[in-house]
């Protein structure tokens, strides 16, 4: 755990347990009380007055609303570097803020009283209800941050905690701390247990040998553990919206590389060489998702349907393995540019979540694309996932195995990415028809949810047909957990783990 300070934090799967916003995530992405006692909503959907429940920070303080104001307008701040401060962007104001170009109060958030918080947003946001059950957007203790100065956060006992645990033993660098029970906790009398135990281990083999020997109860299998143990009753999988893809450079200096790349029929090809299947039951590891397109699965439902968005956004012979059908878009490719032979740089980080499996990956397609299409080469340049990272967001790269992974459940989470104005659209995909459609799910169908959900579709649609990232697989983690723990809510996006309700019998 590299950071429990919520404005710095690049991720909140654990820290939902110990900090809470104004909702909670229940299961399947249910939106479950926080601490909102009720809220508001203005007729044009724009302004959210929540009115805040009696509750009380772990050290005893009372949760105002000034410390909601407090915490979001140190999270857009430009030198406190939030890596979520984009979220804030529907705020208002709050895009300038992030860019250095307002001051932090200046943000859409004020707070009449203590009890009240009101929320101007610059457009209405579908999904700002799902937002706030992010702890990023929960409140920091005010007086505490002035107390502490610079040293706010950096230790567990320099924060208070919010939410129905709280953090002990964790001085910023331990590998070992634990959540116990925050009795100050507004509905701590359905909390069952007292204290969950962490321990940081190297390696997934020390895990298992921890876990046989009854020292802990739950531990994630590397891909070579899972066949001895997947018939196991503590086995279980647990699906993350994080699709693993292929990003093209479509800004490459070399003309050649440049042409190919924006080819759609080249990159149609290169899906098509890809059998997505092998990839993840031989490659990747048993049980791991095989995507549908950019968007993941059991990530969001059709709100007239209830139909999983990732059923809907299949495209036909465009995510589907052919080895005539990748022959065909490659012949077709080598005719529209003129190159008939070419060598491709293939970039990959070694040692991020899925590192054990990114050699293997990189590898098979390699050899699928050597083999399948004529005259192409491809060369892998696997290095430290920092430095990957540095090459991607600089664009020195041909193509790279990327990956992103939904903060929220809701589509926009993974289709913003590919607008042409997104800092992290690495490959420089543009399409005036894909960045209409975003544009008008986030602005005149916002308020609609089902012309929102058609616009939404009709994008991932696109983004299938011509290929403007090829999805590979999507992440899942095998782990072993005790069939007597009860009651642990996980889900694929956001605040992943939810042991409010878990208890052990």
């Amino acid at each position: 755990m590299d950071t429990i300070d919520i404005s710095k934090a690049g991720g909140y799967g654990q820290s939902g347990n110990i900090y809470e916003s104004f909702y909670r995530l229940g299961d399947k992405g249910s939106l479950t009380p926080g601490l909102a006692q009720s809220v508001t909503v203005s007729a044009d959907q724009k302004q959210y007055t929540f009115h805040l429940r009696d509750a009380k920070w772990s050290n005893g303080d009372s949760i105002v609303a000034s410390d909601f104001v407090f915490s979001w307008r140190r999270s857009v701040t430009p030198s406190v570097r939030s890596p979520y401060a984009y979220l804030f962007a529907g705020i208002k104001n709050g895009a300038a803020i992030a860019a250095g170009k307002m001051k932090p109060d200046q943000l859409g958030i004020t707070a009449p009283d203590q009890k009240t918080i009101v929320i101007t947003l610059e457009k209405p946001i579908a999904y700002f209800k799902k937002l706030m059950a992010y702890p990023l957007f929960g409140p920091q203790n005010e007086r505490l941050a002035k107390k502490y100065g610079n040293k706010f956060a950096t230790q567990a006992k320099y924060t208070a905690y919010s939410g129905p645990f709280k953090l002990i033993n964790w001085t910023g660098t331990e590998n070992t701390w634990a959540f116990v029970k925050n009795p100050e906790y507004w509905d701590h009398k359905v909390v069952k247990l007292q204290r969950i135990n962490y321990t940081v281990v190297a390696d997934t083999t020390t895990g298992v040998d921890l876990y046989k020997t009854n020292k802990i109860d739950m531990t994630q299998l590397s891909v070579e553990q899972v066949p001895t143990y997947v018939k196991d009753q503590d086995f279980k999988i647990f699906a993350y919206s994080y699709v693993n893809y292929l990003a093209y450079n479509r800004e490459n200096k070399d003309a050649d590389k440049r042409k190919l790349l924006n080819n759609a029929n080249a990159r149609l090809a290169i899906s098509a060489a890809l059998d997505r299947s092998e990839l993840a039951k031989k490659v990747v590891g048993d049980g791991t998702l095989i995507p549908t397109g950019f968007v993941a699965t059991e990530l969001a439902n059709d709100p007239k349907t209830g139909v999983d968005f990732a059923k809907d956004q299949a495209v036909k012979d465009t995510m589907t393995y052919s080895t005539k059908l990748a022959k065909q878009y490659w012949a077709k490719a080598q005719s529209e540019t003129g190159i008939k032979k070419i060598s491709l740089t293939l970039l990959a980080g070694t040692d991020n979540g899925d590192a054990p499996a990114t050699k293997n990956v990189v590898q098979y397609i390699k050899g699928q694309l050597e083999d399948i299409l004529p005259g192409i080469s491809i060369q892998i340049r696997a290095i430290p996932s920092k430095a990957a990272k540095n090459e991607r967001d600089t664009g020195n790269f041909d193509i790279a195995l990327s990956g992103w992974g939904a903060d929220f459940n809701d589509p926009i989470s993974f289709l913003e990415l590919l607008t042409s104005d997104n800092g992290l659209n690495v490959g420089h995909y543009k399409s005036t028809t894909y960045d209409q459609l975003i544009a008008k799910a986030e602005g005149e169908d916002a308020t609609k949810p089902e012309q929102r959900w058609q616009d939404l579709l009709t994008a991932a649609q696109l983004v299938n047909r011509e290929q403007a990232v090829t999805p590979l697989y999507q992440s899942v983690y095998p782990d072993l957990m005790r069939h007597t723990i009860k009651g642990v809510i996980h889900n694929t996006a956001g605040t992943q783990w939810n042991y409010k309700y878990a208890s052990i019998k």
